[in-house]
């Protein structure tokens, strides 16, 4: 089951793991039990992935390896195990979901490549595997989604995206591509949260305005 694990799968099961994470988190707040916030864990880690592998029109990744599930039983355990720690740690959350989206986006951006699509579509796909998975989790525990808000969240998937290719035509070898990129997503992600950096928001559009 671990045999043959190459860069792209150790970015994966981190991605996983730090997802997860967020994803227990969060559900922490809600008064949901173990096995749900497991569940919550677990739709935040495998669902970007899912959707990119339907789009791709393959079998989603995690019916064909149980890592998954089982990176994601880790993190509970550790959630658990830390408990105390995690909830004085305020930035816990975003912190674990800026590595889950730094490591996801170059992910969806690799497996794209190894299908041959167009890096144009290489980069959705990294921003789908980022930021779908968050968004999952966001519905279920009844909150607005973090890529609906003001954050600087999938711009920053897309920038590490364009890293990932400018990195390509270079001719960077595949293992330092990814790094890079990974770690752009994750450095604009926090940059943007401690500075507060945002997009404006949209405000109401009515008879009123006009």
């Amino acid at each position: 089951m671990f045999a043959d694990i190459n860069i792209t799968t150790v970015l994966d099961l981190m991605g996983t793991f730090a997802f997860a994470i967020s994803g227990i988190r969060l559900a922490s707040g809600k008064n949901i039990d173990w096995f749900g916030a497991y569940i919550v864990g677990l739709v935040t880690a495998i669902g970007g992935g899912t959707t990119r592998d339907l789009l791709l029109g393959v079998t989603p990744f995690w019916m064909l390896d149980a890592k998954y599930f089982i990176t994601t039983g880790v993190a509970l355990i550790a959630a658990l195990l830390f408990k105390d720690r995690l909830l004085r740690w305020g930035n816990t959350l975003f912190l674990f979901d800026a590595i889950g989206l730094g490591l996801f986006t170059i992910v969806g951006i690799s497996v794209s490549l190894e299908a041959e699509l167009p890096f144009w579509v290489c980069i959705v796909m990294g921003g789908v595997t980022g930021t779908v998975g968050g968004v999952f989790r966001d519905v279920i525990i009844n909150e607005v989604p973090l890529i609906f808000r003001k954050d600087i969240y999938a711009l920053a998937s897309i920038t590490g995206g364009i890293i990932y290719f400018l990195c390509y035509q270079f001719q960077f070898p595949d293992a330092v591509s990814e790094v890079i990129a990974a770690l752009t997503v994750i450095v604009i992600r926090i940059i943007a949260v401690k500075f507060h950096i945002h997009l404006p928001i949209l405000k109401s559009i009515n008879s009123e305005d006009r």
